[in-house]
Order: structure tokens, then sequence, then C-alpha cells
């Protein structure tokens, strides 16, 4: 029972991620690899802020996402002239800088030894530590960043951001800010990413900057693809399929090599 609780929790975490990387890459067409910095960014706030200071979740979870958020204006600026392959490399080139930055500046996050003996998960000074509250907390998260999401993308600033996708010109030709929308969505992509991110530093309790890995834009980006992209749906299917299959294949029989 426990390590199903564990696979539901974690599901939930990449949900939230998948959800919120579709904002951009499915609604807005705009493909980035650096949405693990920002994910690496809310885990970060929370195991630093809660370990030196004792913050619990909450404040803590909301402090990552406005550093996010605020640190997204080195994907968003970026957007407003460029696209296609020149846009991926400065997301790729974002990705690198952040992960750089948390390796390499030590007497902060203590770099690739990371941050050890985080807290465990505290809301209004109630602490959840069993199995299953964790598992009944991170699903309380995730719904609620799934459900802003879903109000957000079936808005008219949702058909906005699909109207920015298909003729972007066209869209500015009827008088739209096409430049704030873009600012918007990576703002709120970047910020639920940090929630997540700080979701995963509490349950796990040790965080080092591989959270901040390509491999780890990968996994999020093909969450997204595989799924579906610019469907709401798509991406809770992407997440289920990444998180369990590997689980799942743990268990199967394959035959040995002579």
């Amino acid at each position: 029972m426990t390590y199903v609780l564990h696979l539901v929790v974690y599901f939930d975490i990449y949900l939230i991620v998948a959800l919120s990387l579709n904002l951009v890459v499915g609604y807005l067409g705009l493909l980035t690899l650096a949405h693990a910095a920002y994910y690496a960014i809310g885990g970060y706030a929370y195991a630093l802020l809660s370990v030196n200071f004792g913050w619990s979740f909450i404040p803590a979870a909301a402090a990552g996402a406005a550093i996010a958020g605020t640190l997204s204006l080195a994907l968003s600026l970026p957007a407003w002239r460029l696209k296609g392959d020149f846009f991926v490399l400065v997301s790729l080139s974002v990705q690198a800088l952040i992960f750089s930055l948390l390796y390499n500046w030590t007497s902060l996050t203590r770099g690739s030894f990371g941050v050890t003996g985080i807290p465990e998960l505290k809301v209004l000074g109630l602490p959840i530590s069993s199995p299953l509250a964790i598992a009944l907390f991170a699903s309380a998260i995730a719904l609620i960043c799934a459900l802003i999401l879903w109000r957000l993308q079936t808005s008219a600033w949702g058909r906005l951001l699909v109207s920015t996708r298909e003729d972007e010109l066209a869209a500015r030709g009827l008088g739209k800010n096409t430049r704030v929308v873009k600012l918007q969505a990576f703002a709120i992509s970047t910020a639920m990413a940090a929630i997540a991110g700080a979701l995963y530093a509490g349950y796990v309790r040790y965080l080092d900057p591989s959270a901040a890995s390509l491999d780890e834009s990968i996994l999020m980006l093909s969450m997204v693809i595989v799924g579906g992209l610019g469907n709401f749906r798509g991406p809770i299917a992407g997440a289920a399929l990444l998180v369990i299959l590997p689980e799942a294949m743990r268990f199967a029989d394959f035959p040995e090599q002579d």
C-alpha cells in the first residue's frame, strides 16, 4: 500500500508539471527545455527556507513560485521576437545557466552534496507525515493547480493563447497584446512548476542539482508530447504513463541473455 501511495505522490507532482508545461508548449506553441530549472527553483526555495528559517509549506512554496515567476522573464522576453529553433536554444541556455548556478553556488545550495535534513511537510503548523496524509495532500495540491489551469485554458485568455500560437500577427491586428499574454503564460507556468518542485522537496526531504538537469526537462516535455499537445487531458495521460510504466517494467519477467 505504501508503494502505491508513493506512486500517487509522484503522479501528482508530475501532473502539475505536465499541465503547467502544456500551457506554454501546447497552448502558446513555444517549445521550452527549461521547465526543470524552474521546478528546481521551487524545490530549493522550499528546502532552504524550511531548513534555515523553519517556514512551512504554503509560504515557502509561494516564495518559490514568486521567484520562478520573476525569473520566467528570462524566457518570456526573448519569446517576444524569437520562435522555433532560436527560442529552443534560449530555453536551453536558461536551463544550463540555472543548473550551473545551483551546482556551483555551494555557499547557498551546497552544490553537488544537495540540501539534506529538509523538515517534514507542515501546513498551518500541523505535520503531514504518514504516507496516506502526504498522498492526500499532494492530490489536493494537484487538484487545485489543475482546476486553476483548466479555468484559464477554457477562458477568453486561453483562447487568446491559442490565437497567438496560430497567427500572432492576426491577433495583434485585432488589438490583442500578445507580448503581455506571453509574459503571463510563462509566469503562471513556471510558478506552477515551482510549486511542484516544493512538493517534491518536502516529500523526498532531500534535493540536489539533478532536479534541474536537462534529462528532467526532457522527461517533462515527453509527458506533454506523449499525452497530446494543446488539450487538458493529454498531460494527465502522459504523466500517468511515464510515471507508472517505468515502475511496471520493474516487475516484467524478461528472459535472461546467455
